[in-house]
């Protein structure tokens, strides 16, 4: 195990001589100037809808008996490192709520899926959550993928208030597990600020390992929606993850891969092709907490550059060993990256995401599989569960009649 950990390392760390990149932007307003796709038309309102109820249908079967979503089944040789039962603790956690998420956007009476059973399946899910959310903690000092679960605990939890604004107690427990995970993710903030999912330097009760960007950036995004609620986040917690994130931004508005690799801005995983998967999330978590510099005209381009260097994400989608494709691409960042987006073009103003929509929509509808799923990494038997419920999500961003 330690071999792997420390191979994993070695490749993020040592990796060859980027090939073929395009040319780095030499100033910040050289993101305009990024490459533009191809128009393509809207694949229409309808094929969205079939393809979200398909979607539903998947999550609605692979539900287990808990009410849960994902397991540790499904192993293999190449597995990441995720140390038991904590670990896992943390993976189920954070399939499941994102799985909450996606059926709550989604349960808006379109297509022909059984409305009862949707409803039934979210609240077999939120059930496990109120009993499961605020005890996912650290797996071992050095494995930390519980932040994944507070981040999207937090944004299945606004969504659940929603639902049954009346319903005063089940709001204040609401309130009670916003408030737990902001505690965890108190705890287990970085020494930089932000956070990381391992800590390979100290194992220290705060890690002590450089925070990563698009964990912080999924925080804040998470932190800001809770915001809108009336759920705000610690202030000074916010405050250090923007100051990370930030150093972390590059003039072009690529992101380097974490703080550790910040003296290395030209290494490949933190190249225009590398940041594909992340810029979004980051630009996106900065506008939100108030950097002017994330004007729409930076959304724009990046969104321009995600699609018309589609193929840079595609290549990594599937590959079972982390950062083994060009620009050191990871397959999970495939349809993490294009969540995000679709939460981008939703800052647009009404007549710029039409185009945006129609890439999107057209990138993600092809690449269903036969059981309704989308999944980009093998991990254990989570991979088709969050795929299933980013793409969901991004989906119904796409439809251009209003919901």
């Amino acid at each position: 195990m330690e071999l792997r950990i420390a191979i994993c390392i070695l490749v993020l760390l040592c990796a060859p001589a980027l090939q073929a990149d395009e040319p780095a932007p030499a100033a910040a307003a050289a993101v305009v100037a990024g490459p533009k796709p191809k128009e393509v038309p809207h694949p229409g309102d309808e094929a969205i809808d079939e393809a979200i109820h398909r979607g539903i249908e998947f999550l609605l079967a692979d539900q287990n008996s808990d009410g849960s979503w994902g397991t540790a089944e499904r192993t293999k040789d190449l597995n990441i490192y995720a140390p038991v039962p904590g670990a896992h603790e943390g993976f189920r956690a954070a399939v499941t709520a994102m799985c909450v998420m996606a059926l709550i956007e989604t349960a808006d009476g379109r297509g022909v899926v059984d409305e009862e059973k949707v409803e039934h399946a979210i609240d077999r899910g939120e059930t496990w959550l109120f009993e499961h959310l605020g005890k996912v903690r650290r797996a071992t000092p050095d494995a930390i993928y519980n932040v994944w679960a507070h981040g999207y605990g937090i944004q299945a939890l606004v969504r659940m208030l929603a639902r049954r604004p009346d319903d005063e107690p089940r709001r204040r427990q609401i309130g009670e597990l916003i408030a737990t995970q902001y505690d965890m993710l108190t705890r287990y903030e970085s020494v930089d600020g932000g956070w990381g999912y391992y800590d390979f330097r100290s194992g220290s009760q705060r890690p002590g390992s450089s925070s990563t960007s698009f964990v912080n950036a999924t925080m804040l995004v998470a932190f800001h929606e809770a915001k809108q609620a009336g759920y705000p986040p610690p202030e000074k917690l916010v405050e250090r993850a923007v100051a990370s994130l930030e150093r972390q931004k590059k003039p072009d508005h690529s992101y380097v891969y974490g703080e550790y690799l910040k003296m290395q801005p030209m290494h490949p995983v933190n190249r225009p092709g590398g940041s594909l998967g992340r810029s979004q999330a980051c630009n996106l978590a900065l506008k939100l907490w108030g950097d002017e510099q994330i004007t729409n005209e930076v959304l724009n381009a990046w969104l321009d550059r995600l699609f018309a260097r589609n193929l840079w994400l595609d290549i990594g989608r599937k590959r079972p060993i982390p950062h083994e494709s060009w620009f050191m691409v990871a397959g999970y960042f495939f349809y993490y990256g294009h969540y995000y987006a679709a939460l981008c073009i939703e800052q647009l103003s009404p007549g710029e995401r039409p185009r945006h929509q129609a890439q999107l929509a057209t990138i993600l509808l092809k690449l269903q599989e036969k059981d309704g799923s989308w999944w980009d990494y093998p991990l254990y038997n989570y991979h088709q569960q969050y795929g299933t419920a980013f793409v969901l999500m991004s989906l119904k961003r796409c439809r251009t009649a209003a919901d």
